[in-house]
């Protein structure tokens, strides 16, 4: 068992940061370092189809469990990121045009890993008039023609600097979940997430459900970024009231020094008062563990996220 270490001068735009000290990880953070056929098959996938995944990226802690079942969440239009939150491990900058050619190798590489489920992310996207909207929109019919039975999931960013219609556009391609991550409390949003708005990430999830109920909306938040217990059993009843399905709780790990700092590593039986609570207050499937992240278990969590909503229906 190894801890994954990210090098730090992959963000020289933090590097004016003061370090942060990155404790201990608890026994039931630790992780097996990735390898085996299954994990370099689907590395191959993605290097053939120069596709990049969220899974590196972000420096997951589950990469190796995922991608040795044939799962990776590929993140389309590009690697660099026109935000600079404080948690997250991808680069700020400057990205890339978009490639028109991306939305079918995507598509070509689902078919060829055989996913019954599959999960999309990407970048903020500020410099796009839509922020990426067409583009996620032409990523699922390009999945849809040449995977007919997957099911698609997406993890959008917030289109908050985009022109009207955006979310419209994502919308009326028919995923099958849409996903936004609020990421934290919103007492936190000044120093972990300052280029985003806490209610227009809530308001953007409840929109999704107005303009197509059958669309299973999600969203997650991270722990031990100095959150109290209340304010993430209020960010459940916000979420409720937006009418949010899913909700996914998991352990924040600092990715560099230069990065926010973990305030305690938050324990398994804390895990499961909160997956208790949440279920308490209506979601239909709730995923909080310390490595809980958004696409963990994506494909079983869906099965059941159905299953949920047909009993839910069937009981009137």
């Amino acid at each position: 068992m190894r801890d994954l270490k990210i090098p730090a001068q992959r963000h020289p735009e933090k590097a004016h940061r003061p370090d942060n000290a990155q404790p201990k990880k608890p026994d039931w953070i630790r992780v097996k370092a990735p390898g085996g056929a299954g994990y370099n098959e689907t590395r191959r996938i993605m290097r053939e189809n120069k596709l990049v995944t969220v899974c590196e990226e972000a420096g997951c802690p589950n990469v190796g469990e995922c991608w040795s079942q044939g799962h990776a969440t590929m993140m389309i239009m590009g690697d660099i990121c026109t935000r600079g939150c404080t948690f997250c491990n991808i680069a700020t900058g400057r990205p890339d045009t978009l490639d028109v050619f991306e939305p079918g190798r995507v598509a070509d590489s689902v078919a060829k890993l055989g996913l019954k489920h599959v999960v999309i992310t990407s970048v903020d996207r500020d410099d796009l008039d839509d922020g990426g909207a067409e583009h996620f929109a032409q990523t699922i019919r390009a999945i849809r023609h040449r995977s007919p039975g997957t099911t698609i999931e997406i993890l959008t960013p917030d289109f908050l600097k985009s022109k009207p219609g955006a979310l419209e556009t994502v919308v009326a391609a028919r995923p099958d979940v849409f996903n936004h991550n609020l990421e934290t409390v919103p007492g936190l949003y000044p120093t972990v997430r300052p280029g985003a708005r806490y209610f227009h990430s809530l308001r953007l999830l409840q929109r999704v459900k107005e303009m197509d109920p059958h669309i299973f909306t999600k969203s997650g938040i991270m722990v031990g970024l100095g959150e109290e217990r209340q304010q993430v059993v209020q960010v459940m009843d916000d979420m409720r009231a937006a009418d949010i399905d899913f909700l996914t709780i998991g352990q924040y790990l600092q990715p560099t020094p230069k990065h926010h700092r973990v305030d305690r590593f938050v324990t398994p039986d804390e895990f499961a008062s909160y997956e208790k609570a949440a279920f308490g207050k209506g979601f239909l499937m709730v995923s909080a563990t310390p490595l809980t992240r958004s696409s963990y278990h994506a494909g079983d969590d869906f099965a059941r996220l159905r299953a949920a909503r047909e009993a839910k229906l069937a009981n009137g």
